[in-house]
């Protein structure tokens, strides 16, 4: 049944069929379509090439012979690191972040320091590539401001035992970096969902900040701090020109490896083996973000 419509004479008549945003389809498709020949061009087909590249040899014959490499020597080692040095600069970003989400939280929802906070997490999130190590490199390199104030003043030498900043102690530092702040910009709509009606009817029932946390706020919480911890661990995994500016010889992680395969000028003929190595990260990843996506359903509940 159509509804009237009301005219400026108070009489309604029956609203005509076929008008309206729901009329003209083709005004979304005029949206969609680009952006689904953009994700097309993309994303798609370089992951068609990937995957197709992956079980072929160099004269373009079917095989599986990459993907066993995946398992053996240099490239198992890289993986194995790759997934140390994401799942701990995960952990610390998610701990950390959500430590400084929670003091964001409880401030004034308008003030101030909220907003500069948000504002440069925002920043500081996206910040990273050969800026980022720049930085670092600036800061604590062999010939940083900081590091040379400490070797002058104090006698500190922080490169007394190797070089570490360019292996992965480095990268843990500065993937941390950015996954602090990725961490608060994630975590902070989950805080802000808590309802002080909840904290009031446990106070209510004589229960203490701990009663809550245990019952009420740890279970909300938890698996959008799981979700949080799985992006993060999937942004580190696939990050690759800040680690490609700090480590100029050698390739410990996976995405370095994938460098070396398809640009290395010493082995040829090991482009479809960084197609493989690609593969596997897709794999790792995609399994990461699908548990993202079922915890944050998950959380939704709460919402």
């Amino acid at each position: 049944m159509v509804a009237p419509v009301t005219t400026p004479t108070g009489r309604g008549t029956p609203a005509a069929p076929g008008r309206g945003p729901a009329a003209k389809p083709w005004l979304a498709w005029l949206v969609v379509v680009p952006f689904l020949a953009y994700v097309g061009i993309f994303l798609v087909y370089p992951t068609v090439l990937v995957l197709a590249g992956a079980f072929q040899d160099a004269n373009g014959a079917f095989t599986t012979q990459n993907l066993v490499a995946l398992g053996e020597g240099v490239h198992l080692q890289a993986f194995l690191r790759s997934v140390e040095l994401s799942a701990l600069t995960a952990a610390l970003g998610a701990v950390l972040g959500a430590l400084l989400s929670w003091a964001v939280a409880v401030g004034k929802p308008r003030g101030l320091l909220r907003r500069v906070v948000v504002a440069g997490s925002g920043v500081l999130a996206q910040f990273g590539g050969v800026p980022l190590a720049f930085a670092f490199l600036a800061t604590v390199g062999f010939q940083g401001f900081v590091t040379q104030f400490l070797d002058h003043q104090f006698g500190i030498d922080l490169f007394a035992r190797g070089a570490w900043l360019f292996e992965l102690p480095g990268l843990t530092l500065v993937y941390t970096f950015f996954q602090i702040p990725l961490m608060l910009i994630v975590f902070l709509p989950a805080l802000d969902g808590l309802r002080p009606q909840w904290r009031e009817a446990v106070d209510g029932l004589g229960g203490t900040t701990w009663t809550y946390w245990r019952h009420v706020g740890g279970p909300i919480l938890l698996p959008a701090f799981l979700g949080a911890l799985l992006l993060l661990f999937a942004n580190a995994f696939s990050a690759y020109a800040t680690a490609a500016a700090l480590v100029s010889q050698g390739s410990p992680i996976v995405p370095l490896q994938i460098r070396g395969a398809l640009t290395g000028e010493v082995l040829l003929g090991n482009e479809n083996l960084g197609k493989a190595l690609g593969l596997g990260m897709v794999v790792v990843v995609a399994v990461a973000m699908g548990l993202y996506a079922l915890l944050q359903r998950r959380f939704a509940r709460w919402q």
